[in-house]
């Protein structure tokens, strides 16, 4: 009868430890995975993906701008070149100008007439039968304006872009006609020519003085660069303000 209660408290002391021991491990269990599980979930994916769009959303792009703007610069020697080039044309094509434009002809005195009407000049001279002097004429003033295109961007870098050219060229080839018509004999203002010279000054732009002055000098940030630089830095300001 003894060792039949000895026994029975033998057994009843290991089914104690395994349901102890089972509890443990049910306790253990349910606690670690759930503080790994929501530690992990919530740094990877809120924190560190929110950091690196935000990194990358940025900065690379003022830097591509900026190298976008000065790569298609040319050596230091070539654009000295270039400028010196450019001087020594656009002197030799005020004094061809100057010739052309501001030397009386007192033999053509009583064929000239001012013209203040825009178009009238062109349609006299396309209505000629003279195909010769009608090309002599229009294409005269549209070769006389291509310099202004082409060497402006180069000597004068705030004249770039192409409202500007043709802007400075019909600003200068006004005064040349207002001084033609007041003081030259033989001479006559025409508003038809500086409208011919400046789209000379347009077609040698689009040819030539566009990459002149885009190889001289660094490339300017346009208005709409300027309203995206400063948007991206009102951003990073407003996000490193809601982070503080």
């Amino acid at each position: 009868m003894l060792t039949f209660l000895t026994d029975m408290s033998r057994k009843a002391k290991t089914t104690a430890k395994g349901k102890t021991g089972q509890k443990a491990s049910k306790g253990t269990s349910k606690r670690t995975p759930k503080k790994t599980s929501s530690k992990t979930t919530k740094r990877t994916p809120g924190k560190t993906a929110k950091k690196t769009a935000k990194k990358t959303v940025g900065k690379p792009r003022a830097g591509a701008r900026d190298s976008s703007l000065t790569q298609q610069q040319l050596p230091l020697v070539a654009r000295v070149l270039i400028l010196l080039a450019a001087f020594a044309a656009m002197v030799g094509f005020a004094v061809v100008l100057s010739r052309l434009t501001l030397e009386p002809s007192a033999a053509s005195e009583s064929l000239t007439h001012s013209n203040l009407r825009p178009g009238d000049s062109i349609r006299a001279y396309l209505s000629q039968p003279a195909l010769r002097d009608t090309l002599k004429q229009l294409g005269g003033n549209i070769v006389l304006g291509m310099p202004f295109g082409a060497l402006l961007p180069v000597l004068a870098p705030r004249t770039r872009g192409l409202l500007r050219v043709i802007l400075t060229t019909a600003v200068v080839m006004l005064l040349v006609e207002l001084v033609q018509g007041a003081l030259v004999t033989g001479r006559a203002f025409d508003i038809d020519d500086v409208i011919l010279n400046s789209t000379g000054a347009m077609l040698g732009y689009l040819i030539l003085g566009r990459w002149l002055g885009r190889a001289v000098h660094p490339r300017r940030p346009h208005w709409w660069h300027r309203r995206t630089v400063s948007s991206s830095r009102t951003r990073t300001r407003t996000r490193t303000r809601s982070r503080s």
